[in-house]
């Protein structure tokens, strides 16, 4: 195609400077990058995501299927429509084969605006323009959306007139989201919740079906005909292939502008049986409908198809609206209503042109013969399917792929659903066309994110200990938005090297943590024990003051939901600790069922989690620490028992409680005071500690520790399928008492034996590490598809003893205690011992000193 002297919508005093796989093109403002490469020439802009095959532009809209590009400057942006990509000085663009390239992002780049109206108008065409001047002149609150970048009138100051805006989804109550434009840089997402919304989206064309219906140079008749009245872009040789007047309108058209024309007006009985050429059209054959054998070669350097026009109305399905059939215009047109929305225009297939429905053109190769262009879907696809029995349009969909790309199928659903019908012998109206989700176009996930991104969207939590950590050389890992450290290497130490040295000084000396990240939670109310009772597997109606119980909880289902240490503190107030990933949502299941199933329990729960910070001491010469930090205590194993507290009080004026628990067997306390004397907590246990050797370990050797006697962590060696009894944790359970998931236990499927159940794994070569995750076979030589039993949960190091060890979900895992079973991996085939869990101090003989 080739620029005319003038004509256009465009500024040709500015010339932009704009890149296109490396080849600088010019460009004015008013172009897209797909008019700007029409005009350099360019025909090819991208290649097919299955077969290879280069593709051109097809649109010069947003259903475009094919011409999807990467942009990477002024704004790095993957996977988005040439014909979407306005023009600008120092644009830079490359072809794509299937993925786009992610990028960093400013976090200042984008942002969000909620807003409410009492009007929303999408669309400004005729018929939006008439409804927004129509609701502003009758006072109402107005935005109004168009897609193009011209300037929107002025509606008075109750108007919101956005232009360069898309409405890309419609949810329940008239929220619909928009994605404006505001610069080559910068995108704003609009919340709007609408009193009403007007859907004004128009319609957009469809093309026709036929062999080498893919070549670059096959283009809808209305994009034609954009290119020319906009960008003033004709080609010299054209042929127009049509159903309706729509596309004998665009051959009138670009003969007025000098271009040679063929009109094929499937009405009159002619097709175009097959486009021809090699990378790009050259020619096309053209046949009588009855006889395609007898076709005569034409030669062009465009075709422009028009198979009729489909209303958009993506944003009406995404309301569940419905669609019926309409024979005349051959398309799906809006049935029945969404409550405060309307449908105006041709978006209801007001004004379209009646349609001689060609669906496939007779004659040519079905398997060149292109439905979805983005997806590479052929008729012999669709035949394929049919020919396996699919019926349902959905199904049919889900076999192909046609429609599930990023431009939905917008120019290929119709012709998909009428060319299935047709080969199961059914009606289009009986097949129906398939569904449509949000968002409308592609949305990059940095405009969703909007300004909300890094510690704006999830803060970085730190305890008042953070800078002893850091100034100490730990590496952190995130724990939920906690930064914790996960071990101290000292020089010349790697991971594993730190993690021995910190065990072995748990096991053997004395080591301190910073548990403070643990979730908490205050429980107050003379109703706190009946409340817990009914949470918790196990009774807390019998906990006395002043002990500590472990306690597990389970969701309705049955499965495993989380776990801690719930203390007693007084008749009528217990302090619960959940893991430190799930203490929000503890805390939001257990509001939950107070508020909505039990309100009538006086209880009380309040989130303490930063009020309280916490450090585990642990090991056999832990008594020896705290005896020296707190005096007035009497750490003997009779008069400090385990599971019970103390409270005293620190540096004489700090309030402190000490806990006798243990998450490593060892013999081991956790000692909380409040926030703004948690560093200084740690600094006197640390030198209380030096003459002892005390040693600081991270969270990789808190899961070792745990491991080795056979401890679980929720969300590690459970992933939600996992019962108590799958774990062995028999004992937790209340026999007599109801709590929340006690009758789900209580199914066929939950207390079938073949469950995987909790086991530990021993490598046969000790020096070798499972890998967490992997899958576990009985038989490693087994033909595919290989029967897997279970999976790796937990796998580490130990220096208790001296070896490697994993915990696993096994099928029947209790059953197999002494079999081998096998893990494949990349480098090879490990084998393993199945075993108890509890590999360490089985009879518990450490844990009181």
């Amino acid at each position: 195609m080739r620029r005319l002297a003038d004509g256009g919508r465009l500024d040709r005093s500015t010339t932009l400077a704009v890149t296109w796989d490396g080849r600088e093109i010019e460009a004015h403002p008013g172009d897209t990058l797909a008019s700007a490469l029409l005009a350099a020439g360019i025909t090819e802009v991208a290649r097919s995501t299955v077969h290879g095959r280069p593709r051109g532009i097809v649109s010069a809209g947003a259903e475009e299927p094919c011409a999807y590009v990467q942009v990477d400057a002024p704004r790095s942006e993957p996977l988005v429509a040439a014909t979407l990509v306005e023009a600008v000085d120092g644009l830079v663009a490359a072809p794509l084969a299937g993925f786009g390239r992610l990028a960093g992002d400013d976090l200042e780049r984008h942002d969000r605006r909620h807003h409410h109206c009492d009007v929303l108008v999408v669309g400004g065409g005729t018929a939006g323009a008439a409804e927004a001047r129509r609701a502003a002149a009758a006072g109402l609150r107005v935005v109004w959306a168009e897609r193009d970048t011209g300037p929107l009138p002025d509606l008075g100051d109750d108007a919101l007139c956005l232009s360069r805006t898309t409405a890309v989804g419609s949810y329940d109550d008239n929220l619909v989201m928009l994605v404006e434009r505001v610069s080559s840089t910068r995108r704003r997402m609009w919340q709007v919740r609408a009193g009403e919304v007007v859907l004004a989206t128009g319609a957009h064309e469809r093309p026709l079906v036929f062999a080498g219906n893919d070549l670059p140079g096959v283009m809808l008749a209305g994009a034609a005909r954009t290119y020319l009245e906009r960008f003033a872009l004709v080609p010299e040789r054209a042929v127009v292939f049509t159903t309706n007047d729509a596309g004998t309108e665009t051959a009138e058209a670009l003969r007025a502008a000098g271009a040679a024309v063929t009109l094929v007006d499937a009405r009159a009985g002619h097709a175009v049986v097959a486009a021809e050429g090699e990378g790009r059209l050259r020619s096309v054959l053209v046949a009588p409908i009855a006889t395609p054998a007898d076709a005569e070669r034409v030669e062009c350097e465009l075709l422009a198809v028009s198979g009729g026009f489909e209303p958009v109305l993506d944003l009406h399905r995404h309301r569940r609206g419905g669609v019926r059939w309409d024979a005349p215009r051959a398309c799906f047109v809006p049935h029945g209503t969404v409550r405060n929305q309307r449908i105006v225009g041709t978006a209801m297939g007001d004004g379209l042109p009646t349609v001689a429905a060609l669906w496939l053109v007779p004659g040519g190769e079905e398997r060149h013969a292109y439905v979805d262009l983005q997806r590479d879907v052929t008729v012999t696809d669709l035949r394929r399917a049919v020919g396996a029995g699919l019926e349902s349009i959905e199904h049919v969909k889900r076999y192909t792929l046609v429609g599930t790309g990023v431009d939905q199928g917008r120019t290929a659903k119709t012709n998909a659903a009428a060319i299935a019908a047709g080969l199961l012998g059914r009606e289009i109206a009986e097949i129906g066309t398939s569904t449509t989700r949000p968002p409308v176009e592609p949305v990059s996930f940095a405009v969703l994110a909007g300004r909300a991104r890094g510690p704006r969207f999830e803060p970085v939590r730190t305890t008042p200990i953070h800078a002893w950590h850091v100034n100490h050389g730990a590496v952190f890992e995130d724990v939920g938005q906690w930064k914790r450290p996960w071990y101290y290497p000292q020089p010349g130490e790697d991971m594993d090297a730190a993690v021995l040295r910190e065990c072995a000084a748990a096991r053997t000396g004395v080591a301190m943590m910073d548990a403070s990240t643990l979730g908490k939670i205050d429980i107050q109310g003379p109703d706190s024990a009946e409340f817990l009772n009914r949470l918790y597997t196990n009774s807390y109606d019998t906990l006395r003051v002043g002990r500590c119980r472990y306690g597990l909880l389970c969701r309705a289902d049955g499965m495993v939901f989380d776990d801690g240490v719930v203390t007693r503190v007084a008749e009528d107030r217990f302090f619960a600790t959940t893991t430190t990933g799930g203490a929000a949502a503890v805390l939001d299941w257990m509001e939950e069922w107070l508020q909505t199933e039990w309100p009538e329990l006086r209880v009380h729960l309040t989130s303490v989690t930063e009020q309280w910070q916490t450090v585990a001491v642990v090991g056999p010469r832990s008594r020896d620490l705290l005896s020296s930090a707190f005096g007035a205590i009497d750490f003997s194993n009779e008069a400090f028992p385990f599971m019970t507290f103390r409270d005293t009080t620190f540096h004489k004026r700090f309030p402190a409680r000490v806990s006798r628990v243990s998450f490593s067997g060892e013999l081991a306390y956790e000692v909380s005071v409040p926030s703004d004397a948690g560093r200084l907590l740690w600094l006197g246990l640390w030198k209380a500690g030096e003459p002892l050797g005390v040693t600081a370990y991270g969270t990789e050797t808190m899961h070792v520790l745990r491991a080795e006697k056979g401890f679980v962590i929720v969300g590690q060696d459970t992933d939600g399928t996992v019962t108590p009894i799958d774990l062995g944790m028999d004992w937790i359970v209340s026999k007599t008492k109801p709590f929340v998931g006690r009758r789900s236990l209580t199914r066929p499927d939950t207390a079938r034996p073949d469950r995987k159940q909790l086991v530990g794994l021993l490598p046969d070569d000790p020096s070798v590490r499972l890998d967490e995750g992997a899958q576990l076979v009985l038989d490693p030589e087994q033909a595919p598809p290989v029967t897997m039993i279970g999976h790796v949960t937990s796998s580490y190091r130990s220096a208790a003893l001296g070896r490697t060890f994993a915990l696993a979900l096994v099928r029947s895992g209790r059953e197999r205690l002494g079999e081998p079973v096998y893990s494949p991996g990349a480098d090879g085939i490990t084998a393993a011992r199945v075993v108890e869990p509890v590999f360490y101090d089985a009879e518990g003989l450490r844990r009181d000193g």
